[in-house]
């Protein structure tokens, strides 16, 4: 019997080479790789903000983690991607991912739900605002929003107030609508700097034969108070505008609109000032299918709640190839509505996002860059490390 078994063997007594500087560098690089893949699909992903969309709430420029084990991570459908790509590769209009291999979708535990007035991000659905690309549910073009509606409610917008089941939602602070400048003449940007208004504030929307100037502003009740309070004399009104954008509104239906001077659903007008009432589907919950269901649900049932065989056809709803008379929801859906209410494209513009578009839940900014402010201004110390509500 060998009692000496645990004496390393002549063989492994041999000196062993010292691995070459080119397979240290790789063994760190696979290392790193690995570790980042896994952070950012279990725990946490880096995102920025390009668009105006929530401002004030969040700025462009902001740069924010986003929790993923808040709601739970989900698993991936296309695992043959590039680690640490979304759509793309890097630089390129090149495809990162293979769709050789499709697996379904689950999501793993998560300590919370959605909840009402959550700072959310999530895939958009439809595919026109995904560069007409029909991506993978994980891979679609991800959008931060306002969850202003969870599954059951019943959600109304009342001249620019949300109520969920009849009660007025919270108003984010730096909530911001649009406003109508009227100046003697062209405003420079000497001027907008001295009114604390960067260039995701304005527009110059037209100008008078008189030489006056129209401007769009997107700003704060506060902001808007405070213009009238010191109104420089250039400025020769400030005006709140009322939106009754109806033409592109969700669900695009003429039965939730005026026609011929006469509503066809209970005398209500749809904009994105005033909206609604409108139920957001849960899951398990059914529905009577007609012609006033169908222009709200009829397109999610078809393409995001996994039927394998739905459509919709002469007004009726067939599920494998059987005409249905009423439907029961495979998954849970909500609503999303961006802060700055009249530059926003939301939930009001294409409607219900299901569950599973869910990414996670916004939760802290760690670092903030002003593209427009000069080089000893261009980082906004004060928003480190604060928390997004």
């Amino acid at each position: 019997m060998n009692w000496q078994f645990w004496k390393k063997s002549e063989r492994q007594q041999k000196k062993e080479e010292p691995k070459s500087k080119v397979r240290e560098w790789w063994d760190a690089i696979l290392f790193a790789v690995v570790a980042a893949t896994l952070i950012r699909w279990l725990i946490m992903e880096a995102y920025t903000i390009p668009t105006p969309s929530m401002e004030n709430s969040l700025l462009v420029g902001d740069f924010l983690f986003v929790s993923k084990f808040h709601y739970g991570t989900r698993t991936t459908s296309t695992p043959l991607q590039i680690p640490l790509t979304h759509q793309k590769i890097w630089f390129t209009n090149i495809p990162s991912y293979l769709e050789w291999i499709k697996l379904p979708q689950y999501r793993l535990p998560g300590f919370t739900s959605v909840k009402r007035e959550d700072v959310v991000v999530f895939n958009v659905p439809p595919k026109v605002l995904n560069e007409g690309i029909d991506y993978p549910v994980d891979l679609k073009t991800n959008y931060i929003k306002r969850c202003m509606g969870v599954p059951g409610d019943v959600l109304e917008i009342k001249n620019q107030q949300v109520y969920a089941n009849g009660v007025a939602t919270g108003v984010p602070p730096e909530m911001q609508f649009s406003y109508i400048l009227t100046a003697s003449s062209q405003i420079n940007e000497r001027n907008f700097d001295k009114l604390e208004l960067g260039e995701e504030d304005y527009q110059l929307t037209n100008r008078l034969p008189d030489g006056k100037v129209i401007y769009r502003l997107y700003i704060t009740k506060e902001k808007y108070d405070a213009l009238l309070k010191n109104k420089p004399a250039y400025i020769e009104s400030v005006e709140p505008e009322t939106r009754a954008d109806r033409n592109d509104v969700f669900p695009y239906s003429s039965y939730y609109d005026y026609q011929g001077g006469t509503a066809l659903n209970n005398n209500m007008r749809w904009s994105i000032d005033d909206f609604g009432p409108v139920w957001i589907p849960k899951e398990g919950a059914s529905i009577a299918i007609n012609d006033s269901t169908l222009a709200l649900y009829g397109n999610i049932i078809v393409k995001y709640d996994h039927n394998k065989d739905a459509k919709v056809q002469n007004g009726k709803l067939l599920i494998d190839g059987k005409e249905v008379s009423s439907y029961t929801f495979n998954q849970n859906y909500y609503w999303m509505m961006g802060d700055n209410r009249h530059n926003s494209l939301d939930s009001r513009y294409w409607g219900f996002v299901p569950e599973d578009h869910i990414v996670g839940k916004a939760f802290f900014i760690w670092l903030s860059i002003d593209k427009n402010a000069g080089l000893l201004n261009k980082i906004r110390w004060r928003r480190f490390f604060n928390l997004i509500h």
